[in-house]
């Protein structure tokens, strides 16, 4: 299954336990849609958010976000993994 980065720029900045909760809210609604959230990393004073995910395509994560708390990804990559 294809893999999907999500960039979420948050105005303001954002805190690692907000962060934490909304993850967690992604999860509970992940499976309705055919995503696994695979790992998420934070800035939180730049306000950004970054989400891998395995998906069907690239509109399944923000389907996740909206459903789960609203707040949808500013960008979508399809990615590859390389070492």
């Amino acid at each position: 299954m294809p893999k999907y980065m999500d960039v979420h720029n948050i105005a303001g900045g954002i805190d690692a336990a907000t962060v934490a909760a909304i993850h967690a809210k992604d999860l509970e609604h992940q499976k309705a849609h055919g995503v696994q959230f695979l790992k998420y990393w934070l800035d939180e004073e730049q306000g950004k958010v970054f989400c891998l995910s395995e998906a069907p395509d690239a509109s399944a994560p923000n389907a996740v976000h909206q459903e789960a708390n609203g707040i949808m990804a500013d960008e979508v990559y399809e990615v590859g993994e390389f070492s």
